[in-house]
C-alpha cells in the first residue's frame, strides 16, 4: 500500500429481501409486494446469480490484487430468506476468485423466526464461522412497538442450535430506549442474553428515521420520541452488565468476550477495504468508495451487463481532509484508542481539557493513545466535533 499500511480484504455481501418490513427499519430492503412487478427480474432464487457474478467483476477489477479475503459479512435484509445452498455458493465462488485466508470470519446475519436448525447445519458445514442474531428485546411489548415478528424465546432456540451446529461464535443484536421500554424491561432482555452464552452484542439506540412507519407514529403523537437521557442510562446499564459478565465493550456498539471480537467490523473501523456485493452495497478499495445500483431490478441489470462502473450509482475518493477526520471519527469509537500522532496539533491542544473533564483516559506516557471514558463514549459525537474543530 501506499501509505505503508497493509489493509485486511473483506466483502460485503446484501440479500435485499424480508418477508416484511419494521417500522423502524429504513435499509435497504424489500417485501415481495415492494418489489412487484420486478420479481421477474429479481427473486429470492434469482439473487445468488447475480451476486456470483459480481463476485467475478470484483475479480477482474482487482485482477492485480493479490490478496486473500479475510472476511466476509453477509447481510441485510434478511440473509436467511434466500436458501443455505445460496449463501455458500457465493462464499465459495469468493474462495475461488479471491482465495480465503487461514481463519477467515464468515458471518451471515440472521432472524430467528426464519432460521432453522437444519439452515444453521448447512451454512456451517459450508464454512460459516459466525451468526448475528437480530432479537432487539426480550420484552414482548417492545417487540410490538419495533414490529419484530419473532416471540423472546425463540431467539434463544436459534442460539442453542447454533452452538449445536458447531457455531462458536454467535452474536445478538438490541434495541434500547425504545418508546414504552423500562428499565425492568432491559434488564429482563441482559439477563437472558448472558444466560444465552453468545459471545458477542451489539446494542443501538432506537433512532427515528425519517420516512418510516415509526417516525410517523411519532409525529402523529402516537409514540414518544425516544429520550437521550434514557438512552444514556440504558446504555450504562448495558455497559454495565455486559462488562461484570467478562464481555468488556471494544466498540461504542459493541461488546465481545475475548477472542469474539467481529473482524469484518473492525475492518472497517480500521478503514481497511472491502467489495460490497448486492444492490446498494458500498465499497472500498485503495482509497476509492463507490456504491451500486440501489434498488435490486437495477442492479441485477447492470450485473447482466457485466462492467463495474455501470453496477456503480455514485463513487468518490475522500480527500486528506476527509480521510483525516474519518480517522478520528472511527478510532476514537474503538478501545483500541486512536494514536496520539494521528491528530494535528490543534486537536492535541484540546486532549488536555477533555482528559480533565472525565471525557478522555489520561494519556499514557509511552504510545500515547486517545481512548474515551464512560462518559466520553456517551458524548463520543461532541469529543470527535473538539478534535476536529
Amino acid at each position: 500500500m501506499a501509505d505503508g499500511i497493509e489493509r485486511s480484504l473483506g466483502f460485503y455481501v446484501h440479500v435485499p429481501f424480508c418477508a416484511s418490513r419494521c417500522g423502524y427499519c429504513d435499509f435497504n430492503t424489500y417485501t415481495a409486494a415492494e418489489l412487484g412487478n420486478d420479481v421477474s427480474t429479481i427473486s429470492r432464487d434469482s439473487w445468488v446469480d447475480y451476486a456470483l457474478s459480481e463476485v467475478s467483476i470484483a475479480r477482474r477489477r482487482m485482477a492485480d490484487d493479490a490478496r486473500a479475503v479475510s472476511s466476509v459479512f453477509v447481510g441485510g435484509g434478511t440473509p436467511t430468506q434466500v436458501p443455505a445452498a445460496h449463501l455458500v455458493r457465493v462464499l465459495e465462488r469468493i474462495g475461488e476468485e479471491f482465495g480465503l485466508a487461514a481463519g477467515a470470519e464468515i458471518t451471515t446475519e440472521a432472524n430467528p423466526d426464519s432460521t432453522t436448525a437444519e439452515y444453521l447445519e448447512e451454512i456451517r458445514a459450508g464454512g460459516f464461522t459466525r451468526i448475528s442474531l437480530g432479537h432487539q428485546s426480550s420484552a414482548a411489548s417492545v417487540l410490538k412497538v419495533l414490529e419484530r415478528t419473532h416471540t423472546p424465546g425463540r431467539t434463544w432456540e436459534t442460539v442453542a442450535a447454533a452452538k449445536a451446529a458447531g457455531f462458536e461464535h454467535v452474536n445478538v443484536d438490541l434495541i434500547y430506549s425504545t418508546p414504552g421500554e423500562t428499565d425492568a424491561d432491559l434488564r429482563q432482555t441482559l439477563d437472558e442474553v448472558l444466560a444465552s452464552g453468545v459471545n458477542h452484542v451489539s446494542a443501538y439506540s432506537l433512532i427515528v428515521e425519517d420516512g418510516t412507519r415509526l417516525a410517523a407514529q411519532v409525529r402523529r403523537g402516537e409514540l414518544p420520541m425516544p429520550d437521550d437521557d434514557v438512552a444514556a442510562a440504558r446504555y450504562e446499564m448495558i455497559d454495565s452488565a455486559l462488562t461484570a459478565a467478562g464481555m468488556p465493550w471494544y466498540e461504542l456498539s459493541n461488546w465481545a468476550k475475548p477472542g469474539g471480537q467481529c473482524q469484518h467490523n473492525i475492518g472497517y473501523w480500521r478503514n481497511h477495504d472491502w467489495w460490497g456485493v448486492g444492490p446498494g452495497a458500498h465499497s472500498h478499495v485503495g482509497g476509492i468508495r463507490w456504491w451500486n445500483q440501489k434498488h435490486p431490478a437495477t442492479w441485477a441489470r447492470a450485473v447482466v451487463a457485466g462492467d463495474a462502473a455501470g453496477l456503480m450509482a455514485g463513487s468518490e475518493v475522500p480527500d486528506a481532509a476527509a480521510v483525516a477526520l474519518e480517522t478520528v471519527m472511527l478510532g476514537v469509537r474503538m478501545r483500541e484508542g486512536l494514536p496520539l500522532h494521528s491528530l494535528d496539533s490543534t486537536a492535541q491542544a484540546a486532549l488536555t481539557d477533555l482528559v480533565a473533564r472525565g471525557l478522555i483516559e489520561p494519556l499514557a506516557l509511552i504510545d500515547p493513545l486517545v481512548v474515551l471514558t464512560l462518559a466520553g463514549r456517551l458524548m463520543a459525537d461532541a469529543v470527535v466535533r473538539e478534535l476536529t474543530a
